[in-house]
């Protein structure tokens, strides 16, 4: 699709932030990998391990006629804890750090601002915000199994413990930017 931009968010699971962004108005894919590390082509073993350097994270190309980068964000900011370092809930390690991996220096521009944004707003207070934000070097699809896994195993544990949570309260916090089920 011609006029669409890429994005590619580290917040925790990628399970999580996959099942949360494609039901965004606007996005038009979501695809979940890897990203950060240092390991060419690693296996999600190979991630869980810590040795990669890499962060589960999803890569989403969206129309921004539609959605902007700067909302991306928001979204991102608002369905994850970023004063965490290294972690989201019961998810512990550096493949589940919070890092916005910018494309363009636009990117780079607008996920400082709304960092700064973030770092002034007295709500994270006793927790600052540990977000890192760096230049997009390389994305590494996931393997096939973890596509769609939320839509696929909504009956398994983590799905009906944490993620569909997550998505109950995406829904009801942005019910206006919810996608037409395609």
């Amino acid at each position: 699709m011609s006029g669409t931009e890429t994005a590619t968010l580290a917040g925790g699971c990628f399970w999580c932030l996959e099942a949360l962004y494609k039901d965004l108005r606007g996005v038009v894919s979501v695809v979940p990998g890897y990203s950060g590390g240092h390991m060419p082509h690693p296996t999600y073993e190979e991630v869980c391990s810590g040795r990669t350097g890499h962060a589960e994270c999803v890569q989403i190309e969206f129309d921004p006629a539609e959605i902007s980068y700067r909302d991306l964000l928001g979204v991102f900011f608002a369905v994850h804890d970023p004063t965490t370092p290294n972690r989201q809930g019961h998810d512990v390690g550096a493949q589940y750090r919070s890092v916005i991996f910018c494309h363009t220096k636009e990117q780079l521009e607008i996920a400082g601002d709304v960092l700064s944004t973030l770092e002034r707003d007295p709500s994270w207070e006793g927790g600052g915000v540990v977000t890192e934000v760096v230049p997009f070097e390389a994305f590494y699809p996931a393997e096939p199994y973890h596509r769609d896994y939320f839509a696929k195993n909504p009956q398994q544990g983590y799905c009906r413990v944490v993620i569909a949570p997550k998505v109950a309260k995406f829904k009801k916090r942005f019910p206006g930017r919810i996608a037409v089920p395609r």
